[in-house]
């Protein structure tokens, strides 16, 4: 088997999203270690953010924007690194390129529901990401609800999208101690993690939490982990009248805290309505901490059966959830031996396999 070379968009290593990070920081280890006869490129970005065993090629000039870097500075590394096949790793990607590329796009929400999106450029973003996606030979995507939802979107034959599952590691309980708490956190408490988004669906889970709180007159509060983008206000006022600390939201948080706050938590609560893979369940699952989510989107795919599943709008059944977790220590038990079991069969090195064996195909494709 020759070897390939394949230059994946070096700044996505230290994009602004923390998923992005995620996805990229640990697919490359795991590529690395594949066995597969591969050599890795990283095109532009910050060269102190690239993992050891990557070579690194700086960026040509390029128009000082994200689209003029796409159009214009990512080919031109391409070229100067000679690689096989570029993967842009969150989304955009070339729109002309001498070699195949490969991009991979989480989720299409903004396409599918603009009216989450209110900025004034958001067409624009849309528009480009759109262009991306019918350029690219191929894309990668994470669970099979949004490959479904790309064919929609963009009208792209499914045989052009690959579904790669994300990994999760370095949650297991058992490898770490329980770390101290943030200040301003105490148990019990249910997590949320990911950005306070109107996607969501934050409010139904503030109702369930006060519900819940009533019922077994418990200091129960809920800890929001994710930068506020525009709901903090909101749901801080919900609580207003409920006592202090029902409502702790600690914005983004270092990676020690985040397995503190998933080894603490009485539970994870994720009523998203709309997620293109759900990391935080996974994680959750990981660390052993029950969950209970939003039966929408790719989010079953991801729990199964070793969480609780419920209708986003049904605030009762999320309420009598939380109350069963945190009052049954038996079902509460069941579902973090059940979450353990589930999320070990979610490995980086399975998705490294999919994603190579792409790779393959996709230049393969390309040199007929």
């Amino acid at each position: 088997m020759r070897t390939i070379r394949v230059g994946i968009d070096g700044r996505a290593f230290s994009s602004p999203a923390a998923g992005v990070r995620r996805y990229v920081s640990e697919l490359v280890p795991a590529l690395l270690s594949s066995g597969d006869a591969l050599d890795l490129v990283a095109l532009g970005g910050a060269a102190a953010s690239i993992p050891s065993g990557v070579r690194h090629v700086s960026e040509p000039w390029h128009p000082p924007s994200n689209l003029g870097w796409a159009a214009v500075g990512l080919p031109r590394a391409a070229r100067r690194a000679a690689v096989d096949l570029i993967h842009a790793p969150a989304y955009t990607a070339p729109l002309h390129s001498a070699v195949p590329t490969v991009v991979t796009i989480h989720d299409v929400s903004y396409e599918r529901h603009p009216e989450w999106y209110p900025y004034r450029r958001d067409w624009l973003r849309r528009a480009f990401y759109r262009r991306s996606a019918r350029a690219a030979a191929h894309i990668l995507t994470d669970s099979e609800f949004s490959r479904g939802e790309i064919v929609a979107a963009y009208g792209i034959d499914r045989a052009r999208i690959t579904v790669a599952p994300l990994g999760v590691s370095g949650f297991d309980p058992a490898s770490s101690p329980p770390a101290p708490l943030s200040p301003g956190v105490s148990s019990p408490f249910l997590l949320h993690v990911g950005d306070l988004h109107p996607r969501r669906n934050l409010p139904m889970a503030v109702k369930a939490l006060l519900v819940a709180r009533e019922r077994l007159g418990s200091p129960l509060s809920l800890v929001l982990a994710g930068v506020d983008r525009g709901m903090g206000d909101q749901l801080l006022a919900m609580t207003a009248t409920s006592g202090a600390g029902a409502l702790v939201a600690l914005g983004a948080v270092a990676e020690p805290a985040l397995h503190a706050l998933y080894q603490h938590a009485a539970a994870l609560v994720y009523p998203s309505r709309y997620e293109g893979f759900g990391l935080p369940v996974l994680e959750a699952m990981a660390s052993g901490t029950p969950v209970i989510a939003s039966r929408a989107a790719s989010i079953p795919e991801v729990v199964g059966d070793s969480g609780v599943l419920l209708d986003p709008d049904d605030s009762q059944g999320w309420a009598d959830a939380i109350v069963q977790i945190v009052s049954d220590p038996a079902f509460a038990g069941r579902l973090r031996s059940e979450g353990l079991v589930r999320a070990a069969s979610f490995t980086w090195a399975r998705t490294a396999r999919i994603t190579l064996d792409a790779y393959r195909r996709t230049i393969e494709a390309g040199v007929r």
